[in-house]
């Protein structure tokens, strides 16, 4: 039997090109943004007429940017522990459990992603403002764990799917009980998928910037309500090396989460090799 030609005809080729001019259109404001943060001029330039790094100084050394920087971190932070524990159980409960009403759920599940953010913005804005955490660090914690659950529920869903589930019915036929199985065998195996899930829900909150404009206050604000302020009352090249540095970090997300997949690709592979014997 003869195999198709590789490489293919003008259609494909046509395909692969749409396919690069989608991507290049898309990178290209963010490949623009980096030269721009580097020019010495006062106003954003493009291309820029030298090389200087004083907008990087400056937001080093102006308070509020750090402010808000670490304000942003801390809450991505809570919101990643939080997104990742709640988002194991829940993948674990539909993988593993019982549900009732399951399509219910997984509705629920894919809600935050669905539905609109200024729709959701306004309505935690209501509830906020109701219970007092409204430019709170755990206010913007649990919005934004409601925000990064579902793609951390999807995340860990990958890795179980990925999992033999014999792995853990040898170890409760053994002797071990739920809790101690999860621990010891189901836990290391989908382990780089949960680091993964706590990744993306780290870079979701970090950039999330429409819910925070609602719930924040004067005195607590996330990097993202401090960059959409600069814009309405100072267009600086500050700016530009803000989103140049959010950019690099989340290639780095990017890049760490595509590392535990790969390990856990690595991870499955001999456990499917010896079940196919």
């Amino acid at each position: 039997m003869t195999r198709p030609p590789r490489g293919g005809g003008p259609g494909r080729l046509l395909l692969h090109a749409v396919a690069y001019a989608v991507v290049v259109f898309l990178l290209l404001p963010t490949i623009l943004v980096a030269p721009m943060s580097v020019s010495p001029e006062k106003y954003l330039q493009f291309p820029p007429a030298g090389f200087s790094l004083r907008w990087y100084a400056a937001y080093f050394a102006d308070r509020e940017w750090i402010e808000a920087t670490l304000f942003s971190a801390q809450a991505g932070l809570i919101a990643a522990v939080g997104a990742t524990v709640v988002g194991t159980m829940a993948a674990l409960a539909l993988v593993r459990g019982r549900v009732r009403g399951r399509m219910v759920v997984e509705l629920l599940v894919v809600g935050p992603v669905v539905v609109p953010h200024i729709a959701l913005a306004v309505a935690m804005f209501l509830v906020f403002e109701q219970l007092r955490l409204t430019g709170t660090l755990l206010g913007f914690a649990m919005a934004h764990i409601v925000l990064a659950l579902p793609f951390a529920i999807f995340t860990v869903l990958a890795a179980l799917y990925r999992f033999d589930a014999d792995l853990e019915m040898a170890a409760l036929s053994c002797g071990a009980g739920r809790l101690r199985t999860f621990w010891h065998v189901t836990l290391p195996m989908i382990l780089p998928g949960v680091a993964s899930a706590g990744l993306f829900a780290f870079i979701i909150s970090f950039d999330e910037a429409v819910v925070s404009f609602f719930i924040s206050d004067l005195d607590r604000k996330t990097l993202p309500r401090k960059m959409f302020e600069d814009i309405d009352f100072d267009v600086s090249p500050v700016l530009a090396a803000v989103a140049t540095m959010l950019s690099l970090l989340t290639i780095a997300v990017l890049v760490l989460g595509h590392f535990f997949r790969q390990m856990a690709d690595r991870r499955a592979a001999p456990v499917a090799e010896a079940g196919g014997r």
